[in-house]
């Protein structure tokens, strides 16, 4: 059996619906010796510990944009790594313009810096990055564009959402995050990757699929399936096996994990 080059656990995989089975985006990576969060819709506290991830095993987290079924139990989980008494340092990666609303919600919430054994650093998403000697290399999408296009004159912010590139010496993982189209997965598949973590609540599946057939890509992941997307998920599943062909793939749920 080949050694495995990393891990990927699915603790959330649903899209911006609340729903009974899946929670939101949360999923935990293990490459190279790195323990990476990567967003933190809810109940991203109880699932980490249902995965045996302790407070301080975390070596930082990554906010791949605002919306809330991204960073919604981001407060909760921070007061979980103060009564769990966590204390290595922890940097959170997270657009520019949630710094500050992020620090001041957990002031609101009397999360205060004093109160906690570690020191949080929020450092804006501005080029790549390290978390736990795992590269990460962010590149912007158009998920918000629509947003930013109608509301930025009243509601003025950058509207930054992105995808990453997660690269050891040995595992190279591009997770899509939230896009607004194709061209958004391009940056990502310029060269070979072992996993493709791809949304499917805002690209036509046949489409998509399409595109990813003629990709070097070791396997695909896909979560974030949308609820109209759910409603006929048999057919979707079929769709996909004949579009992408050998390429394996999946469909993820909460609490599955990838070698």
């Amino acid at each position: 059996r080949a050694m495995s080059k990393g891990t990927l656990q699915a603790l959330g995989t649903g899209d911006g619906w609340a729903g009974d089975e899946r929670g939101h985006s949360a999923f935990v990576y293990r490459l190279g010796g790195g323990t990476l969060l990567l967003d933190c819709g809810e109940p991203v506290s109880r699932r980490l510990r249902a995965a045996g991830v302790a407070a301080d095993d975390l070596d930082g987290i990554v906010l791949s944009h605002l919306h809330c079924d991204h960073v919604g139990g981001f407060f909760m989980l921070m007061q979980g790594f103060w009564l769990d008494k966590r204390t290595r340092d922890l940097t959170v990666h997270l657009p520019e313009e949630g710094r500050e609303p992020v620090r001041r919600m957990l002031d609101a919430a009397y999360i205060f810096e004093e109160l906690t054994a570690f020191n949080l650093n929020l450092p804006p998403i501005d080029g790549p990055f390290e978390v736990g000697g795992i590269r990460v290399t962010p590149h912007l999408t158009t998920h918000l564009a629509q947003l930013r296009d109608a509301f930025s004159e009243k509601y003025p912010a950058k509207f930054e959402a992105f995808s990453f590139m997660l690269e050891t010496e040995i595992s190279t993982v591009a997770h899509s995050a939230d896009i607004g189209g194709l061209e958004d997965l391009e940056p990502l598949l310029q060269k070979p990757v072992d996993l493709l973590v791809c949304e499917l609540a805002h690209v036509k599946p046949a489409v998509l699929f399409e595109y990813l057939a003629s990709q070097k890509i070791g396997r695909v992941a896909f979560t974030h399936v949308s609820r109209p997307y759910r409603e006929n998920f048999d057919e979707l599943k079929a769709q996909a096996a004949v579009a992408l062909g050998k390429l394996p793939h999946s469909f993820l749920d909460d609490g599955d994990v990838i070698e």
